[in-house]
């Protein structure tokens, strides 16, 4: 089967470079230079929102422990998140990508998916649009973007962070499979710390290696992911994008790079989380009424659990009290980690 047979999808993905931390340098040029880690208090288990270019050297990363990101990296300067500021430098990129098509899903506050096919024929090939939004959004805001172009959602993801920061990268229809062979299977989407031992038993390294088994075979290894796992590492990925207006729901998806046991840490990406929902909510006049909190477990199976408002809001307080109560009736009854979390 050709993945990209039936389809000529021109779908960019753009990502904000170190989004928070990249504000904080910006708007305080003497942090620039240094590694800087936006998020809460060590001495009250905040984690890490945001690790700078220059902090990710020594380990730092985002989800992480605030307290372990300051042992990684004592020189560290540590900020508080000013959400207020993020938020406004965030409309600012989400009416520039706009401009380039109103096919815009936002995936969190400094993160969308661009399905850039219909705007073409006015604005030329998709990565003159690519190299255009991105310099619209470094006159505006001071900050770069990186950029994947490709035939779909899943490999513009991947090339967006193949030359981070700052980065272009354009896959064609005709190159997805020499950009996704010599790709390690750990950027395969589903492959954790759990999954990527019994990937390296069975001699597979990377997606070329993947490739060799069959569908059957790899759902006799990995059961229902399998099957997942047969199609993206071909590069076949039909799902459109959806703009917040078009989408019946608004969520916000985290996947840990590796599973989350930490219940502290769970609940700070879950009140983020919940905050990114209610100003997309509020951004586009819409309101909610029914929660819903999906958590994925090392085994990839999946938990959902509801509930539904007395009268719809774009609230931020009354989303994160639905959400949290959620999250504290399955906490209670599991000390499972996680492998993602998604409200």
């Amino acid at each position: 089967m050709n993945s990209m047979a039936s389809t000529e999808r021109h779908i960019l993905h753009v990502d904000m470079d170190a989004f928070y931390a990249a504000i904080e340098q910006h708007d305080h040029p003497e942090l620039r230079g240094k590694p800087v880690l936006v998020g809460g208090s060590p001495q009250s288990r905040g984690v890490v929102s945001t690790a700078s270019y220059e902090a990710r050297p020594f380990g730092c990363d985002s989800a992480m422990p605030m307290a372990q990101a300051i042992r990684l990296c004592p020189q560290a300067v540590v900020i508080p998140p000013r959400m207020e500021r993020y938020l406004e430098v965030s409309r600012q990129v989400f009416e520039i990508l706009e401009q380039f098509t109103p096919l815009v899903e936002p995936l969190s506050i400094d993160e969308a998916f661009l399905d850039a096919t219909g705007s073409i024929r006015l604005l030329g090939p998709a990565e003159r649009i690519a190299r255009g939004l991105r310099q619209r959004i470094l006159q505006a805001t001071g900050l770069t973007a990186s950029v994947g172009v490709a035939p779909n959602k899943f490999i513009a993801k991947l090339a967006s962070d193949q030359q981070k920061p700052d980065g272009l990268v354009v896959v064609q229809a005709g190159e997805v499979r020499a950009f996704l062979d010599p790709l390690p299977i750990s950027c395969l989407w589903g492959v954790g710390r759990a999954t990527l031992p019994r990937f390296e038993q069975l001699g597979i390294r990377t997606f070329g290696d993947a490739r060799r088994l069959s569908e059957p075979q790899l759902q006799d290894h990995f059961g229902e992911a399998g099957a997942h796992f047969f199609r993206l590492v071909r590069g076949i990925d039909d799902r459109p994008v959806v703009t917040d207006r078009e989408a019946r729901s608004i969520s916000h998806e985290v996947t840990f790079p590796e599973d989350v046991q930490d219940r502290d840490r769970l609940r700070a990406v879950l009140l983020e989380q919940t905050e990114q929902v209610a100003r997309r909510l509020r951004r586009h006049s819409l309101r909610a009424c029914t929660i819903v909190l999906k958590l994925r477990l090392p085994d990839f199976t999946t938990l959902t659990r509801r509930t539904t408002l007395d009268t719809s809001t774009d609230q931020t307080e009354i989303l994160w009290n639905a959400a949290a109560m959620l999250f504290e009736e399955w906490a209670q009854t599991s000390d499972s980690p996680l492998r993602l979390l998604d409200r």
